[in-house]
């Protein structure tokens, strides 16, 4: 849809030079769609968008296709923005929600765990039998957790989480049962198998990338994200429609991610 980037209307009209004109604020500006600012013929889009659906990297693809790296890799890039545009605007969970926290990145020498050298740390979120969402975080500690769930969650909630400290003041937001795993594998509700569950999926989904540049990782992160909650739909002709309904002036914000 095309919004005023003003006001967010949605109502405008053509002005003879091409460009919009919002007719709520005034504001004159130009829309063009993900689709069409990539500057490929429309079947060779057509072909890579097919390829991103089947999971198929872009060092894959160095012999099958004329396109260039740099082309195939901006390609996937503006794909993974319209991904991180939708996980980004999902409502907030409620219900029974599992959280959990870990750590992405290839194995290094040196001190192991949260402290880890070259590790991304990341907080995720899992509504029972729903959605994702998954963000990384600065550290590793109770403020960066608490602020991503009183952003991601509603109040009155039930949290499933591990005996993690950082976890206590859930209680007053909503139920908090604290799984406690000395006793062997969890049994019954209580459990976060959920989001460890997801935490394999996505790392072996980020497997075969064979190492994702630190200030693209938030949209790797959310593309697997979005393949997790849309697991059970063709992904392609959804991905085709984001890539014409969203405007490349609104996803440029969040293509690169800084710190």
């Amino acid at each position: 849809m095309k919004r005023c980037p003003g006001c967010a209307g949605c109502r405008h009209y053509r002005l003879g030079d091409g460009r919009l004109k919002c007719r709520a604020c005034g504001l004159r500006f130009t829309w063009t769609s993900v689709w069409d600012s990539v500057r490929l013929p429309t079947a060779t889009k057509a072909r890579l968008l097919e390829l991103f659906v089947l999971g198929v990297p872009s060092y894959r693809q160095r012999f099958l296709s004329d396109t260039s790296a740099v082309s195939r890799e901006r390609f996937y890039r503006l794909v993974r923005g319209c991904c991180a545009l939708v996980e980004q605007l999902r409502e907030p969970f409620e219900g029974a929600i599992e959280c959990d926290e870990t750590t992405f990145g290839g194995a290094r020498k040196g001190k192991r765990g949260w402290g880890a050298a070259g590790k991304v740390i990341v907080f995720g979120l899992v509504k029972r039998n729903g959605c994702v969402k998954a963000m990384p975080i600065p550290a590793h500690d109770r403020a960066s957790i608490m602020r991503e769930i009183e952003a991601h969650t509603r109040e009155g909630a039930l949290y499933y989480t591990d005996e993690w400290q950082a976890y206590a003041t859930l209680k007053l937001r909503g139920e908090h049962v604290m799984i406690r795993k000395e006793k062997g594998r969890p049994a019954g509700r209580d459990h976060i198998n959920g989001i460890e569950g997801f935490w394999s999926y996505a790392k072996n989904w980020l497997y075969m990338y064979r190492g994702v540049p630190r200030q693209y990782f938030h949209l790797y992160l959310a593309e697997v994200c979005y393949r997790f909650n849309h697991r059970h739909e063709n992904l392609q002709p959804l991905l085709y429609k984001l890539l014409k309904q969203i405007s490349i002036q609104e996803l440029r914000p969040i293509l690169v991610r800084k710190g």
